[in-house]
């Protein structure tokens, strides 16, 4: 969490600071992010830093809870092109990001971190802002008709089981682009499982040949 001090800073001092800061997280590894060089590059005496955050892993979560917050106005654009349908959704989102390559800035500082910080988990990262409360511009967007139950409680958590296969999928696809067409299919045969089922009793979608 910022300080008061921070947030009253003017937009320009407070972008200047903050694009610093992503530049150094993306440059190297949580481990190695030097507070000096985020300082430096913002053209700020480094007694400002405390000012503004109790150390570099304060200020490393305000940026995850940035990209959380981006998530959540891609997502909800992408399930209103996608009339809705969570599945297709991640679909989408994979083919954009890997097989188009049209990331916005924040997805590609998200990636850029997820690939210098492999411990970091994906669904964990993104997951996070889903794990409370369901963001209601996602729920008004999802077509809830098509899912066994509507209530909010069940639509997180399919949500988030789509999301873990989405983040395996990108992760593998990162380190093995060779392998993208692949691994795309492998996504959505895991897609269709979660939405279809694995048991017979359940199974609403065509069964394996």
């Amino acid at each position: 969490m910022c300080t008061e001090t921070f947030r009253r800073l003017p937009a320009e001092k407070r972008g200047r600071f903050l694009e610093a800061a992503w530049g150094e997280f993306t440059r190297v590894k949580f481990a190695d992010a030097s507070i000096n060089q985020i300082v430096r590059s913002a053209g700020i005496p480094r007694g400002s830093f405390y000012q503004y955050f109790t150390d570099k892993e304060e200020l490393f979560h305000y940026l995850l809870e940035d990209i959380q917050a981006q998530v959540v106005r891609v997502f909800s654009e992408l399930l209103h092109k996608n009339a809705g349908d969570l599945f297709q959704l991640q679909i989408a989102l994979y083919d954009d990001i890997i097989c188009r390559g049209d990331q916005c800035p924040m997805l590609e500082r998200c990636f850029r971190l997820l690939q210098i910080n492999p411990g970091i988990d994906l669904q964990k990262l993104l997951g996070g802002m889903l794990q409370q409360e369901f963001p209601p511009e996602l729920m008004e967007k999802i077509h809830l008709s098509s899912l066994t139950r509507q209530d909010t409680a069940y639509v997180r958590r399919v949500f988030l089981m789509t999301l873990g296969v989405l983040g395996r999928s990108i992760m593998d696809s990162l380190l093995q682009p060779e392998r993208t067409a692949e691994i795309r299919l492998e996504l959505e045969a895991q897609l269709d499982i979660i939405k279809y089922g694995c048991l017979r009793s359940s199974q609403t979608g065509p069964a394996d040949t």
